[in-house]
C-alpha cells in the first residue's frame, strides 16, 4: 500500500537515492543529510528502486506568557531530503501538534514514581499517535516534477534540548545519575576526561541493562521500537542530535559568561567589564548592552552578539588565558557553522573543540560547583563529530531556525486566544493561514524598481539654529551637550557634492584613515589599527561595506576591527 503526495518545497532539489556521493580531492565530504553514513545504511535496507524519506522532528516545551506560568509543548516536522538552505526557512517546517503536559496536585505527587511513569507513557503514546500514519502503509509516493517517486519514511534526527532528549530515550534527566549521557555509557566522574574511551549506547547493550528493569523496558519497547518500518534504522540514542543553539548559545557559552563573572568578582573587575560592554560602539548588526551583562534576559541571538565582543571586553585584565578562551571559543563556533566538512576539516574541528575545552576546564573547573561535570560539555567534546559523520553538517539540524516557530505557533497564537481550549484554537488558526497561503501560490507580484538617490544638504553652520541656540540659557545641559556632539559629527564626516561643467556631479565624503600597528598587526585574530592624521575625499560610490571599529580599552590610539559576519 502506498500514498501519493505532492511535494510543494523545492521539488527540483528534493534529494533522492545517491544524490550526494561527494568526494573532494579523495576526501569524503559531509554536507546534506544524504552525504552521511546513516543515509547509506538506510538505503541498504530498502529496495534499489525506492528512496529514503528522511523525517526530522523538533520538540520543545516553551512558556506562553511572560510570567512563565503557562507552557505548551510543540512538536514540528521537516524533511531531510530538502536542502539545508531551503529547510532553514520557516515555511518548510510543519507543526504536528502539542504534546500533553501533565499537572500534579502537589510536589509530592510530582516526584512520585507513578507520576513519572505516567508522564513518560503519555509522552511516548502521543508520539506514536502522531507518527503512526507515516508508517501504516510502509511506503509513500511523492509526486515530484510530475513523476511519482517511491519513498520509505525513516526518522533520521530528533532535535531537542536535554530534558526532551532524556524523555525520548528514557534515560535519567539528572546529571547526578551514574550514566548521565544518552549517547554513551560514560560514568559521571569521567564526564570531562577528554582522553577517556566511551562505549556508545545501542539497542543491544541497553536491552541488557533494561532486562533487569522490566517495567521500564516494556514502556520503552511499546513507545519506540514499534514504529513499524523505521524499526531497523532508528537508534534512539544516536538520532537525538546535539543542537547548537541549546548546546552552545544557551548552554556552554552562557556557562562561560557566568564563570567569567565569578572570576571577575574575585579580581574585583566586574564593574570595569560592565562599563566596557556599555562603551562598545553602536553598529546596526550588533545589540548594544548598555546595562552591562544581564544573563537572565538574554536570547540566543543576543548571546551570539556577545560572542563578538567579549574577547575585546576581557582584553588585558591580567587574568591568564581569559582572552584566549574566548578566542578559542570563537574559532570553534565559526567552524561549527561550516556548510561542508571534508574528513580533514572534521579533524580540525575536533582539535578546535579540544583546544577550547582544555582552556575552559583549566580556567573554570574550580569555580563550578559540579567541577564542570556538564552533560552538554561532554556531548559536545565527544559526540558532535560523530553526529556529522552520521547526519551531515550541524546547520541542517540546529534549532536556531526554529526560534521563530515558537513565536508564530505558540506565543503570538496564545495571546490571540481566549485561553480556553488553547491548542484547539491555535490549530484552527494555523489551518486558516495554511489555506490562505495555498491560495496565494502561483500568484506573482509585479516587480518594483528601486533607484538609489543621494540626498544632500547644504547649509552654513554659523547661521544654523544649532549654533544660535547653543548659548541659550533656557536649554538644559543635556541639550547643549547634544548640540556639541552633533557639531563634532559634522566635522568628522563631511559629505559634499561637486559640480563641474558638462560632468556628472561627484558625491564625496571626507574620511580620516587608519593604519596597521606594525609591531602587532593582529591581536586575537583581529586587525589592530591606529588613527593617523591623514584625511581624503573619496567618492561615496567607492564605499563597499561598513565595518565595526572598537577602541582597545585602556590603550591609547589602538582599535580592533570586529568581525560581524558570523
Amino acid at each position: 500500500m502506498s500514498t501519493s503526495f505532492q511535494c510543494p518545497h523545492c521539488p527540483r532539489n528534493f534529494s533522492t537515492r545517491n544524490a550526494y556521493s561527494q568526494h573532494i580531492e579523495d576526501e569524503k565530504s559531509y554536507e546534506e543529510q544524504n552525504s552521511g553514513n546513516w543515509w547509506k545504511r538506510a538505503e541498504r535496507s530498502i529496495s534499489n528502486h525506492a528512496n529514503i524519506l528522511s523525517i526530522i522532528l523538533y520538540s520543545d516545551a516553551t512558556t506562553t506568557d511572560t510570567l512563565g506560568k503557562s507552557s505548551l509543548h510543540s512538536i514540528y516536522v521537516s524533511l531531510g531530503n530538502i536542502p539545508t538552505w531551503r529547510r532553514n526557512k520557516e515555511d518548510v517546517k510543519q507543526l504536528l501538534g502539542y504534546l500533553p503536559i501533565l499537572s500534579a496536585k502537589n510536589e509530592k505527587e510530582k516526584k512520585s514514581s507513578e507520576f513519572k511513569e505516567l508522564a513518560r507513557e503519555t509522552f511516548h503514546n502521543s508520539i506514536k499517535f502522531l507518527l503512526d500514519p507515516l508508517f501504516q502503509g510502509n511506503s509513500v509516493d511523492f509526486n515530484i516534477d510530475d513523476k511519482d517517486i517511491w519513498f520509505f519514511p525513516r526518522i533520521s534526527t530528533i532535535i531537542c534540548d536535554w530534558p526532551e532528549v532524556c524523555t525520548f530515550s528514557l534515560t535519567y534527566k539528572s546529571a547526578n545519575s551514574n550514566y548521565p549521557c544518552h549517547f554513551c555509557l560514560v560514568q559521571r566522574e569521567d564526564l570531562i576526561d577528554i582522553r577517556k574511551e566511551v562505549i556508545l549506547r545501542n539497542h543491544v547493550n541497553m536491552k541488557e541493562c533494561f532486562d533487569s528493569i522490566q517495567v521500564i523496558w516494556q514502556v520503552w519497547n511499546r513507545s519506540i521500537i514499534t514504529f513499524g518500518a523505521s524499526r531497523k534504522n532508528l537508534n534512539i540514542y544516536a538520532v537525538t542530535v546535539p543542537d547548537r543553539m541549546h548546546h552552545l548559545d544557551l548552554g556552554l557559552f552562557k556557562y562561560q559568561i557566568e564563570f567569567t563573572m565569578e572570576l571577575l568578582k574575585k579580581k574585583k573587575s566586574l564593574n570595569k567589564v560592565n562599563e566596557r560592554i556599555a562603551d562598545i560602539p553602536r553598529h546596526s548588526q550588533l545589540k548594544v548592552f548598555k546595562k552591562g551583562i544581564q544573563l537572565f534576559r538574554l536570547t540566543a541571538s543576543e548571546y551570539r552578539d556577545m560572542m563578538k565582543i567579549m574577547v575585546f571586553v576581557v582584553d588585558d585584565l591580567q587574568i591568564k588565558d581569559l582572552s584566549e578562551v574566548y578566542v578559542k571559543w570563537n574559532e570553534m563556533y565559526l567552524l561549527s557553522r561550516s556548510e561542508k566538512f571534508k574528513e580533514s576539516d572534521l579533524e580540525n574541528f575536533q582539535k578546535a573543540i579540544n583546544d577550547w575545552a582544555n582552556l575552559f576546564i583549566k580556567l573554570f573547573q574550580k569555580i563550578s560547583n559540579s567541577h564542570l561535570k556538564f552533560l552538554k560539555l561532554h556531548s559536545w567534546i565527544y559526540h558532535i563529530v560523530n553526529t556529522i559523520w552520521e547526519y551531515g553538517v550541524i546547520n541542517g539540524y540546529t534549532t536556531e531556525t526554529y526560534e521563530s516557530l515558537h513565536k508564530t505557533y505558540v506565543k503570538i497564537s496564545y495571546r490571540l486566544s481566549n485561553k480556553k481550549e488553547v491548542e484547539k484554537q491555535i490549530i484552527e488558526n494555523i489551518r486558516r493561514r495554511a489555506i490562505i497561503s495555498r491560495n496565494r501560490v502561483g500568484k506573482t507580484k509585479t516587480p518594483m524598481a528601486f533607484v538609489y538617490t543621494a540626498k544632500l544638504f547644504d547649509f552654513d553652520l554659523s547661521e544654523s539654529m544649532i549654533e544660535q541656540n547653543k548659548k541659550n540659557l533656557n536649554l538644559n545641559k543635556k541639550m547643549i551637550k547634544g548640540f556639541e556632539k552633533f557639531i563634532d559629527c559634522l566635522k568628522t564626516l563631511l559629505i559634499t557634492e561637486i559640480r563641474l561643467p558638462n560632468k556628472s556631479p561627484m558625491h564625496l565624503a571626507l574620511v580620516q584613515w587608519y593604519d596597521f600597528i606594525e609591531e602587532t598587526p593582529f591581536v586575537y585574530g583581529c586587525l589592530l589599527l591606529r588613527l593617523v592624521e591623514v584625511y581624503n575625499f573619496i567618492e561615496i560610490e567607492a564605499i563597499e561595506d561598513t565595518i565595526h571599529v572598537v577602541p582597545r580599552f585602556d590603550k591609547n590610539n589602538e582599535y580592533f576591527v570586529m568581525k560581524l559576519d558570523r
